[in-house]
């Protein structure tokens, strides 16, 4: 699937601003943003939902909208997934899975089975109604109709968010599991960003319609691009540095950085798991309050002030500390407010430039 240059307005507002995108085959790709940031429209575009204004959308190296003409969606081979599910409520299991498959009696029945089977369903649920399942099962019976038709592509709409947290997790690995087992081309649209980065091969950060960063999981939340995607990737510990050469000298001492895009003042970014509490470490701070989630804890650390020698003018890019970060521990015991500790960082650091 290939996305290019498309565009696209509502009401004189531009909601996409020029977004490329290639998922490869068989691949997953997760589009994550904040709300109003564009990814919704950006699917609608590729179901063909909607047209787009400007640029092009190619399945399969078929182009279906763009200067060539548009394809309507139930021409498209594409499955959709909305939030919600959006089950009949007055068919059953079976007759939604099979709504719109061209077959019928047995060869329906045995074919509902089957995509029942494929999402870890007993053909047995085929008989119930929708209102009969919990909210994991119908998202499960949704995916089914889904893939009944054989998509070479599956869109998901923010499909677990409704879910809760418990139910969110396992469903969510059923159905990846589901579509990587049957090789369908995924894209998953998304707030959440453990989601993002847990479900798909590639991410998409989706802002102010572009997109500001494509890569890995790994890659985009370890080296994201700029200040606001590494805030919104995930919880970050942002200081001022000074960069020479490839160490940034902060607060907590000279971290490594790998190709760092600019010297002198900048941002210093480090994931707060980087950050470890080690006997003998040569940085102090003392534990500000904590906030416990039972495997981990959050602790806020207050880093001890900088000495500076009098008789020594400090160099002005000197760090002077003091600053307050938050580190993950599993150990709430160990991190009571008042506690004096001492820290040592494992890892690169990511710099931005300063903007003051």
């Amino acid at each position: 699937m290939q996305i290019t240059g498309a565009r696209k307005s509502f009401g004189g507002t531009e909601v996409l601003k020029g977004v490329d995108l290639t998922v490869a085959q068989g691949r997953t790709t997760a589009i994550v943003g904040a709300s109003g940031s564009g990814k919704t429209t950006l699917l609608r575009l590729i179901a063909g939902f909607e047209a787009p204004d400007a640029g092009s959308v190619s399945l399969d190296g078929v182009e279906v909208a763009g200067p060539s003409g548009w394809l309507p969606a139930h021409k498209r081979s594409v499955g959709y997934v909305a939030q919600d599910g959006a089950l009949f409520p007055h068919l059953s299991v079976g007759q939604n899975i099979a709504f719109g498959l061209p077959l019928r009696g047995r060869a329906a029945a045995s074919r509902v089975a089957e995509l029942l089977e494929m999402v870890s369903m007993e053909p047995s649920y085929a008989k119930r109604k929708p209102s009969e399942l919990s909210g994991g099962q119908q998202q499960r019976v949704a995916l089914a109709r889904a893939l009944a038709r054989q998509p070479e592509l599956m869109l998901l709409d923010e499909p677990f968010s409704a879910l809760d947290a418990g139910l969110r997790v396992a469903t969510r690995r059923a159905v990846s599991k589901t579509l990587s087992d049957a090789g369908v081309t995924t894209i998953l649209v998304t707030h959440d960003q453990a989601e993002a980065l847990s479900f798909a091969d590639q991410v998409a950060v989706m802002r102010d319609g572009r997109l500001a960063q494509i890569g890995s999981p790994f890659v985009v939340y370890t080296r994201p691009s700029d200040r606001a995607t590494a805030e919104f990737l995930g919880d970050a510990v942002i200081l001022e540095a000074w960069m020479e050469g490839s160490l940034a000298l902060c607060s907590l001492g000279g971290i490594p950085v790998r190709r760092p895009p600019v010297q002198g003042r900048v941002h210093l970014m480090l994931r707060p798991e980087q950050i470890r509490i080690s006997e003998g470490g040569k940085i102090r701070g003392h534990v500000v309050d904590t906030d416990y989630f039972g495997p981990e804890t959050t602790v806020r650390i207050q880093l001890a002030p900088i000495a500076v020698d009098p008789l020594h003018p400090a160099d002005p890019h000197q760090p002077v500390g003091g600053e307050v970060i938050n580190i993950r521990h599993w150990n709430a015991m160990l991190a009571r407010p008042g506690t004096e500790l001492s820290l040592k960082v494992v890892g690169e650091g990511v710099v931005f430039p300063w903007d003051g």
